[in-house]
């Protein structure tokens, strides 16, 4: 089979997109399928680690928002019609496809956690900047032309909750959506690397005997950085032994300045952005990411498969593949902080928490690489059934 995929920046440590396509490039490529990319950037060693893929460079459009967006989409689709390929499979910002799997999730869902992130009574005010901002005109616009339910393409949803969201948002018909939920690495995030990196990084972070809680993201306001700092407070008061480290990119600055007026500032440990979150994994005992909205959160997926318990929020569609008690919580607000320091609690008991992390790893092996890779791949001869590329370019 022919493959184009298509995404801004093909680099695996640019963000779980970018992995995720950087992943399932490498395992089309090992079962013989043909590989195109069509991207602004790739990453370096490209030729090397992904020897096969053909990659077709757009040029980067600068200037405004709406330019650089309907660039990509334009530049990208000039490319696409030239290629003879079976499937176009699009990521989320071009237009012309036969799959199309955002994996942002839709706008709408996006935008309806995001106004739960404003005081309540200035909800009115992030309503209004969504009606009037160009940022946003440029987002429906976009949409308008992607969500164009003609029979012909499919429309990948990673989760049931973005799938209502399709349904809620841009009317897509049953008969052309499905739901394939993110498939992880499982040996690359293993329980296996504890040996090799626990002590170390625990040392490094000064841990001692508390219990870690990890969360690893680079938007620290959407992925509830705030209320997990006010949790380990509350646990702090009680006198609880844990620590909470904060992977990712993001400014800590507002935070640090949080854990301070909470008394917890030792508690509280930003590590930064790293390029291999795997050693923090190893270190941590519980993975806590009380996202306000995650179409399906790969670091939550790493996290089970290293077999740490998880706690997240309904706003996370990774979340709908966990059993509530079993490998971890599932909160229905992430801002309720005593029903998050409840769940915390509950796995600072050591049995309860290695019962946790072994079903952990159990969830994930069920949902390997290998499996997302076999239903991706069914929606791909769904839509060369539909309507091969071939005839649609003649």
């Amino acid at each position: 089979m022919k493959i184009a995929l298509v995404i801004p920046n093909f680099d695996p440590h640019v963000g779980g997109a970018e992995r995720w396509t950087w992943d399932f490039a490498a395992r089309l490529l090992r079962h013989g399928h043909a590989v195109h990319v069509v991207a602004e950037s790739f990453a370096q060693g490209t030729g090397t680690e992904m020897r096969g893929v053909v990659p077709h460079v757009v040029p980067r459009v600068f200037g405004t928002f709406r330019q650089q967006r309907f660039g990509f989409a334009a530049a990208a689709e000039k490319t696409l019609r030239r290629l003879d390929v079976d499937v176009i499979h699009d990521m989320g910002h071009g237009w012309h496809f036969n799959v199309f799997m955002p994996h942002g999730g839709t706008r709408g869902g996006s935008m309806r956690q995001n106004v739960a992130l404003w005081p309540a009574g200035m909800r009115w005010l992030k309503h209004a900047a969504t009606t009037i901002l160009p940022r946003y005109r440029t987002f429906r616009e976009l949409e308008r032309r992607q969500y164009v339910p003609d029979g012909s393409r499919l429309f990948v949803a990673l989760s049931q909750m973005v799938g209502r969201d399709m349904s809620r948002f841009h009317a897509v018909p049953d008969d052309v959506a499905r739901v394939v939920y993110n498939g992880i690495d499982t040996q690359r995030f293993s329980p296996d690397h504890r040996a090799r990196h626990r002590d170390r990084v625990r040392r490094e972070l000064g841990v001692r005997n508390e219990v870690v809680f990890l969360l690893v993201g680079h938007n620290f306001k959407l992925k509830g950085v705030g209320p997990a700092i006010r949790a380990i407070a509350t646990l702090s008061r009680e006198r609880r032994d844990v620590r909470l480290a904060v992977v990712g990119g993001d400014r800590p600055g507002r935070y640090e300045r949080l854990a301070a007026r909470l008394d917890c500032p030792d508690l509280v440990q930003f590590v930064g952005r790293t390029r291999d979150s795997v050693p923090y994994y190893a270190a941590a005992d519980v993975y806590l990411h009380p996202t306000y909205y995650d179409p399906c959160s790969l670091v939550v997926l790493e996290a089970l498969a290293s077999g740490l318990p998880v706690i997240t929020s309904r706003n996370n569609g990774a979340g709908e593949l966990m059993t509530a008690g079993r490998e971890g919580f599932i909160l229905d607000d992430p801002a309720n902080i005593a029903a998050m320091t409840d769940a915390m609690r509950k796995f600072l008991n050591e049995s309860f928490r290695a019962a946790a992390s072994r079903a952990a790893r159990e969830l994930a092996e069920q949902h390997d690489l290998e499996r997302n890779y076999r239903e991706i791949l069914a929606v791909y001869e769904d839509a060369i059934r539909r309507a091969p590329l071939a005839r649609r370019r003649a």
